[in-house]
């Protein structure tokens, strides 16, 4: 069916020129041209006819208030007819009305979506606010918040302190966790799970191997099962990650915790794409993608989205560093918009926060610790400062004094020196691997493997196995080289203290890595880690060298630095919190 809006020719003509092939909205949307005014014909359902009416109504309005998020002060488009009309900008036309007129209409014959399957046990409801506050403030001062933008805030869900009380009613859950031997919950999972199956969107902010991949993987597979299979036509959960590593551990976690046989797949650039169509064809009920590869298979209508009805953002950071944004963004267009979205990462800066804002609805957050970036406390973090040519005596040195039951992960900056320290190591007669882009898929796979198995307990890396990587038992972490950016630090450094357990990282400084100092002081001090005073006197240099230079620089220094960028001071949690 379709109905026809009558709109003046302005905007019908941005609509169909610019905005239509961009978002793909051809099929849904006809403009038929007139000399001063033109229709403007909607395809699909009733109901979706009317809800892009009063979208583009509410749109054209002054004062609107569907697209108030975000907007620009807009500008003129002259129709050229003796008039002007102020729109809002492209950009903010194109991520507010094109995705929602998309959204609405692709997924307007989907069937009914179920999201609640949340019902508080007894011994949860009966806590008091004091006996939840105490409880997490001692699990990691955990901290939990509606982001609610409009109307009466909900309440924030207790805590399930025990799987119990979380899954009572779900003994397949229960059995898989007592086969795999887990006795209690982590933090983030006490907190996530009430939330995420009472059927709201969720932002988790919490350091590496905390628990967070169980988190959201749990309750999607609640969530999968209480859908109406035969209706689905696709895939149910789609978990969106930024390494084809991480996507292989978390598919593995899928198959550890197995649930009710639903079939789980990995889709990554660098695998055998005949292969991954093959078993998207054959049909799946779980997939873990990263966004590249995922949107080729998209683009080529390999596999259907639009049964997607739990969504899960994994190290959303991450993915945003990488410039996936893109990708992401014309993933979720075929997404239907009444789907249920996880979001995780590990930091919270503002391009985490935009993105949370566009395709999240009323989430709540939780978070463990703080929402500035800080290393797990876990970990004893030792400095020592080198010159460039002694690197190496030094990490050999570490190597023999190393005990047979210890693991290492040694990181360094680029591949070639990886392939260079690695042969150094084989020549001097240790086992070690390499990992790194450079190597072939099934290379990186087997490195992994061996790591992670036991058979080899010196793994040389670069940052690409910094994030996501999930060795449980890695002793110590060596930074060959200093990271480019203190988040990368404290990703590196999350690699081992993992689940309770304790451990040591050792980072080599040299000179050239002094304007790192004063971002590095903060880190230590916040985990309650020792700060060598060479660190100390390094970040001072460092900090008068930039005063100087910004002084005799020819804008006469007054850029200005801005107090650092980072939001260190994060005491203020008001701040922090903003989208």
């Amino acid at each position: 069916s379709s109905c026809v809006l009558g709109f003046d020719l302005v905007l019908k003509m941005y609509v169909i020129e610019t905005l239509c092939p961009l978002f793909n909205l051809s099929g849904f949307l006809q403009i038929k041209r007139g000399d001063y005014e033109s229709e403007v014909v909607v395809f699909g359902s009733s109901a979706a006819q009317q809800k892009v009416k009063e979208m583009i109504d509410d749109l054209m309005a002054d004062g609107s208030s569907q697209f108030r998020s975000g907007m620009k002060k807009g500008f003129l488009y002259s129709s050229g007819y003796g008039g002007s009309k102020q729109f809002p900008d492209q950009k903010c036309l194109s991520s507010n009305l094109c995705f929602l007129i998309f959204s609405i209409l692709k997924s307007s014959d989907l069937p009914p979506l179920k999201k609640k399957f949340y019902t508080e046990a007894k011994s949860v409801a009966m806590l008091t606010t004091e006996e939840v506050d105490e409880w997490r403030k001692e699990n990691n001062n955990i901290f939990v918040d509606d982001l609610k933008e409009e109307g009466e805030k909900r309440s924030i869900p207790n805590p399930c302190r025990t799987f119990l009380e979380a899954f009572e009613l779900y003994p397949e859950i229960m059995d898989n966790i007592h086969r795999v031997g887990f006795t209690k919950p982590t933090p983030i999972q006490s907190q996530a799970w009430p939330v995420l199956l009472s059927g709201e969107d969720l932002i988790g902010i919490a350091q590496t191997g905390t628990g967070k991949t169980l988190a959201y993987l749990l309750p999607g597979f609640i969530h999968v099962d209480g859908q109406i299979v035969a209706e689905r036509g696709g895939p149910g959960m789609l978990v969106l990650t930024p390494t084809r590593e991480l996507a292989l551990q978390i598919e593995a976690e899928c198959s550890k915790y197995s649930y009710k046989g639903y079939k789980s797949m990995c889709i990554y650039g660098g695998g055998d794409r005949r292969g991954q169509v093959n078993v998207v064809k054959s049909g799946v009920d779980i997939v873990i993608a990263t966004p590249g590869r995922l949107h080729d298979l998209q683009m080529n209508e390999i596999i259907n989205l639009r049964s997607i009805t739990y969504l899960v953002l994994d190290e959303a950071d991450r993915m945003l560093d990488m410039g996936f944004e893109p990708q992401i963004m014309k993933i979720l267009l075929d997404i239907r918009p009444d789907r249920q979205t996880v979001m995780t990462s590990a930091t919270w800066p503002p391009g985490v926060r935009r993105l949370a804002r566009s395709y999240l609805k009323d989430p709540m957050m939780v978070y463990v610790g703080t929402l500035d970036l800080a290393a797990v406390n876990t970990v004893k973090q030792t400095v020592l400062f080198v010159h460039e040519e002694e690197k190496k005596s030094y990490v050999f040195d570490f190597i023999r004094n190393m005990e047979p039951q210890d693991k290492v992960l040694i990181f360094v900056g680029k591949k070639i020196m990886a392939d260079d320290l690695s042969s150094d190591m084989c020549l001097q007669g240790l086992i070690v691997q390499s990992l790194h882009g450079g190597h072939e898929q099934c290379d990186r796979e087997e490195a992994l493997k061996d790591f992670k198995d036991g058979r080899v307990r010196i793994l040389v890396a670069t940052d690409l196995a910094s994030r996501g990587l999930d060795v449980f038992d890695i002793t110590h972490i060596f930074n060959y080289d200093f990271p480019r950016n203190i988040e990368e630090y404290v990703h590196r450094v999350g690699r081992t203290g993992r689940a309770g357990r304790s451990g040591i990282a050792v980072t080599l400084v040299t000179r050239e890595n002094w304007r790192m100092a004063p971002e590095l002081i903060p880190i230590l001090e916040r985990a309650g880690q020792e700060v060598p005073e060479e660190l100390v006197l390094m970040a001072e240099r460092y900090e008068k060298h930039k005063r100087e230079k910004e002084m005799y620089s020819p804008r006469g220094g007054g850029g200005g630095g801005g107090g650092g960028g980072r939001g260190r001071g994060g005491r203020d949690r008001g701040r922090n919190w903003e989208f």
